[in-house]
């Protein structure tokens, strides 16, 4: 009898933890991205190889990880006018498309394919509103504490891929 009790809780620890078809912990993969990150780079790479920084030469921006599988960006251009009129309610247009152009931001729930080195963030909500409830496929690298992952439908639209630099804090 305590064999099977025994043998009960292991298996309930295995569905809880959940594992891959080889045994491991799919967690265990998921593990090193927990956390924060702070934003190093984004580029976009147009169809004709010419290059942009879409948020500045340096952009700010956290990434946050949780090991209950959700995810939060936020993106910044660090040099952004302020509002004059001191109120967002009361900003030009001009000031608004500023605002608008100089931020990205989103959040919902993440997997991660470490075998096929792929992040699948499910977009719950985001500050671009055509990606809210979609699922964005990013393959990534993880070197050194830096991710490196590529947006194949960047914000910016047309042709562009955007190469995203984070480094773990």
């Amino acid at each position: 009898m305590k064999y099977i009790a025994s043998l009960i809780f292991a298996m309930s620890c295995s569905l809880v933890q959940g594992q891959d078809n080889k045994g491991r912990s799919i967690y265990k993969s998921q593990e090193q991205f927990w956390g924060t990150w702070s934003l190093i780079s984004i580029e976009n790479i147009k169809a004709d190889g010419s290059k942009i920084s879409p948020y500045g030469e340096h952009p700010l921006g956290m990434l946050i990880f949780t090991k209950t599988g959700k995810y939060a960006i936020q993106i910044l251009k660090a040099d952004r006018s302020k509002v004059l009129a001191n109120d967002k309610d009361k900003a030009t247009t001009e000031e608004n498309a500023a605002l608008v152009r100089g931020n990205n931001s989103h959040f919902g729930t993440y997997t991660i394919d470490a075998n096929k080195q792929i992040i699948v963030f499910n977009i719950q909500h985001a500050f671009y509103p055509n990606w809210e409830g979609i699922a964005q496929v990013r393959t990534y690298s993880l070197k050194n504490n830096l991710l490196t992952y590529t947006v194949t439908t960047p914000t910016s639209g047309g042709a562009a891929v955007a190469k995203v630099v984070w480094r773990k804090d």
